[in-house]
């Protein structure tokens, strides 16, 4: 019997160790001790930067465009969470018409080949293009009673001027006799242009310089493109302005404004020989100081051919800019010439404006006057 309990015992105890190295077996092992590194603030993007999260392979177009982080050429001024953005307004610029020998232009040339002065000093240039700009354009036409007969043709050349020109100019139309009258504001629209230009209403005298004003006046206060000419169409000496030449040219080069090209239709008028000469020489220098051209038709029927010439002209310029070595705010009438030699070239000539105002705060804002403001067909001034 005891012999029985011991091995009873015996068995017991062999059951309990298998039980307990099963339980062992199964036990997850222990693991090393983690170490924690210390907590590291993480970089987060300024919240005033608006930055695609999706990085472009252009490298441009993942710089900030915020206010607060200028692309380069802007300086940014912060004053108590406010920016204001700068941006050096100081450049000079000129359109400037390249022809050699024979009067053909000139369309290869690059800004090496160009030497711009200022009161015979040389300035560095800073900007160059060459290419066909939009434009914005006043198309002054003389509605006096002698261009009665003309009408028609001038409305014709007018409309082929534009349809030649850029797609994206915009012009306005200015009729004057003793007033200047806009009859068509800035537009695009070849239906709207027309509608201005068969606005007859032909009588009184020939206000030229006030419409000129006017008219640069409103480029200055409206026009969309930095680019800006006006078109003159004319058959006569001005007899009824206020203004007189030399302050006309003052105030489109004070408004470092348009280059002016003038029609003069001034064949089979009744004007005397020294009428005509006058106003042929008008014309003349008010397109050459601010570098255009004056034609002067023999015939209705070279009205639209001259007219075509002057898109040409207009649409293979070269604009070049520069900062003057003169401080803008030292005022006074600053001369301009541009040279251009290439090895590949004869002798070449470069048009352009003669020379400018500079721009010293008030310049080019001033509130027209009635003297020198187009108005409406209701007779109120544009402002």
């Amino acid at each position: 019997m005891r012999r029985c309990n011991n091995l009873l015992l015996i068995v017991f105890l062999l059951i309990f160790c298998a039980f307990t190295g099963r339980a062992q077996a199964q036990a997850p092992a222990p693991t090393a001790p983690v170490h924690v590194a210390p907590t590291v603030s993480e970089s987060q993007p300024p919240l005033d930067v608006d930055r695609d999260p999706v990085v472009s392979p252009d490298p441009a177009d993942n710089l900030p465009v915020s206010p607060g982080h200028p692309n380069p050429g802007q300086t940014v001024h912060r004053n108590h969470g406010v920016y204001t953005l700068r941006r050096n307004v100081d450049e000079v610029v000129l359109n400037c018409t390249v022809v050699d020998n024979h009067g053909h232009l000139v369309n290869d040339l690059t800004k090496e080949d160009f030497t711009v002065f200022e009161d015979n000093a040389p300035q560095s240039i800073v900007s160059f293009q060459h290419s066909d700009l939009p434009v914005s354009m006043g198309i002054l036409v003389d509605n006096s009673g002698s261009m009665r007969d003309k009408r028609a043709a001038v409305v014709t050349a007018a409309l082929d001027l534009v349809r030649a020109s850029n797609p994206g100019d915009e012009a306005f139309v200015v009729n004057f006799s003793d007033e200047a009258f806009l009859d068509q504001d800035f537009t695009s629209s070849i239906a709207k242009l027309s509608q201005g230009l068969g606005h007859i209403q032909a009588a009184g005298g020939t206000a030229l310089y006030d419409a000129v004003v006017a008219a640069a006046n409103h480029l200055a206060e409206g026009a969309r493109h930095p680019k800006q000419v006006l078109l003159i169409i004319t058959d006569g000496e001005d007899d009824a302005s206020s203004l007189n030449l030399v302050q006309t040219i003052h105030r489109v080069q004070d408004l470092q404004g348009p280059v002016v090209y003038s029609i003069g239709l001034l064949f089979g008028s009744d004007n005397t020989a020294g009428e005509v000469n006058r106003a042929r020489r008008a014309l003349i220098e008010l397109s050459a100081e601010t570098g255009g051209l004056a034609f002067f038709p023999r015939s209705l029927s070279n009205v639209d051919s001259v007219a075509a010439e002057v898109a040409r002209d207009i649409r293979n310029q070269y604009t070049i800019g520069y900062h003057s070595t003169i401080p803008m705010s030292r005022g006074g009438y600053r001369t301009v010439r541009v040279d251009a030699r290439a090895p590949h070239h004869g002798r070449l000539y470069v048009r352009t404006r003669s020379g400018y105002y500079p721009q010293t705060g008030n310049t080019g804002t001033q509130k027209s006057t009635a003297a020198n403001s187009v108005q409406r067909d209701t007779g109120n001034p544009v402002q």
